[in-house]
């Protein structure tokens, strides 16, 4: 092949500058192809390569983009360069890269801020909140009116036990910047795991500023409605006032809130649920069988004719001012005769009918948010429980990926129907033939525990706010037992103790070796 004729530097200057005049303007084929061209005559020119990555950034080509400023970066590496790569890797959720990136680019410059705080937050994402913590104090050092560094490390103190200091600094954050709805937010969590629920309500209205899908993405702001949001005042029930209620975030959340839909009726004429498909079974065979004014639609959004007001599910606890001393908290699902007669029958066609049945769950979904990984242990780890060998086990685990289902090893002791299950209207009919429930922080659990069964959650250290803090029981649910990790972490303590509770339950007068290994 023939060698490129020269090009003169000045031929290249022009080019690149004609490159980024196009790209500023959005003309990126033009930039594209001029790029491309100073590349082949020069393929150390560290700028065409930077901006060679913001034209496939900005076409949305986010591996493209990071390939070409991984490639800027080996030439010539600016700061400016680690940035930008920085930002890239946040969007591709690739943080153990950002990791790498950020503090690639902190030897170059030591008291970048940006740097600083894509490092923070990458260790934060991956569970890693003590070096988090260490790298926003940095930041404050460096900057000590950064307000996102403040309401970070926040969050991150909470995480690591302290309620006082995650208040102390998401407090600091909202003098800096009041209108900063992302601290406001997890102020509510810390006061609501402090169990200061009436201060709490109004913060977490501001939940919105927080959330993010399945994936990890921020969610958009509360959504418009055509209707006033109903915060507890008389909205007439004489006058046939209707009330929608809104979804929100997963499912356990949903059967945590929905106990508030029959209190509604006591307010509106008709209550109407836009209900999750998965959950629509069990409410209208639990709540509208049993309350005809409720109502469960489908997931979209209904004719505003239709309605008077709305509210949020999770809005509801503010709108019936819920103290710790004034939680609704009687069972209120249940199981459909029928069907648990069905399941009934299945489970007492096994051998030992005579055995406690036991309904166990390791897993939580939503794989790749940072609190499952914090929730969910392996079923490896759950495994020594299971040797417990005068008790029925029974999987309640549905699993997102394949890592969360159970091992070859670990399956030999359970019994396995879950693939039998569409609906949790099927998953509480099994529960309704159980002796008791052992699940992590998850949906079933949430639905064992509205249904009045035995639940025994397997709480990881400095948990949902949902289970406060320091205590082995919930004023949510009148028959949930909490078994709470010492450190973060540590799984094994936890599954000791539950061993030891479940020895004494179950098999008295047995002595079995420890189950830690």
């Amino acid at each position: 092949m023939q060698n490129q004729s020269p090009v003169s530097p000045q031929a290249i200057s022009l080019w690149f500058n004609e490159a980024e005049e196009a790209r500023l303007a959005g003309r990126f084929d033009t930039a594209q192809a001029l790029l491309d061209r100073i590349i082949v005559h020069d393929s150390t020119h560290a700028a065409a390569l930077y901006s060679r990555g913001l034209v496939a950034l900005a076409l949305d080509q986010l591996p493209l983009a990071q390939r070409w400023i991984e490639r800027a970066v080996e030439v010539e590496p600016q700061p400016p360069f680690f940035d930008m790569l920085c930002l890239v890797q946040i969007r591709l959720r690739a943080f153990a890269s950002i990791v790498q990136t950020a503090s690639a680019g902190l030897t170059y410059q030591p008291d970048s801020i940006s740097l600083h705080y894509y490092l923070g937050v990458a260790l934060q994402l991956q569970g890693r909140a003590e070096e988090a913590a260490a790298v926003y104090r940095r930041l404050i050092e460096l900057k000590p009116d950064y307000v996102q560094a403040h309401a970070n490390l926040g969050v991150v103190v909470k995480d690591l036990g302290s309620l006082s200091k995650a208040e102390q600094h998401l407090r600091h954050a909202m003098t800096l910047d009041p209108s900063n709805r992302g601290a406001r937010a997890s102020l509510s969590q810390v006061l609501l795991a402090a169990g200061r629920y009436e201060e709490a309500w109004p913060y977490f209205e501001d939940r919105w500023a927080n959330f993010v899908d399945a994936d990890g993405q921020p969610v958009s702001q509360r959504p418009e409605l055509p209707w006033p949001q109903w915060k507890g005042e008389d909205a007439g029930v004489a006058g046939g006032a209707r009330l929608l209620v809104l979804p929100e975030q997963g499912h356990g959340d949903s059967l945590q809130f929905v106990r508030y839909l029959p209190l509604a009726l006591e307010r509106f004429a008709q209550v109407g649920y836009i209900c999750p498909p998965s959950l629509r079974r069990l409410y209208e065979e639990s709540l509208c069988a049993r309350w005809p004014g409720l109502v469960m639609l489908d997931d979209v959004m209904p004719d505003a004719k239709e309605w008077d007001w709305q509210c949020s599910l999770m809005s509801l606890p503010l709108a019936f001012g819920t103290r710790l001393d004034n939680i609704p908290a009687e069972a209120y699902l249940r199981a459909e005769p029928q069907r648990s007669a069905e399941w009934r029958a299945r489970l007492g066609a096994l051998s030992r009918p005579d055995l406690p049945r036991v309904g166990v769950v390791w897993a939580g979904g939503h794989s790749g948010l940072t609190e499952d990984r914090a929730r969910s242990l392996t079923s490896a780890q759950f495994a020594p429980l299971l040797s417990l060998s005068r008790i029925r086990w029974i999987s309640l685990q549905k699993a997102d990926d394949l890592a969360k289902r159970a091992n070859p090893s670990t399956k030999a002791y359970l019994t396995d129907w879950m693939d039998d299950v569409s609906d949790f209207a099927d998953t509480a009919a099994i529960i309704d033939n159980l002796d008791l429930v052992i699940s992590v922080d998850t949906s079933v659990a949430h639905l064992a525990a509205a249904m009045g069964k035995p639940v025994w959650l397997l709480n990881r250290f400095a948990g949902c706010w949902r289970w406060l803090r320091n205590r082995d029981d919930s004023p949510w649910y009148p028959t949930v037992r909490i078994f709470t990790q010492p450190q973060r972490g540590n799984w094994d303590e936890v599954i000791e103790r539950v061993a030891a509770q479940l020895k004494q339950r179950y098999e008295p007068g047995i002595t079995y070796r420890s189950f830690v290994r």
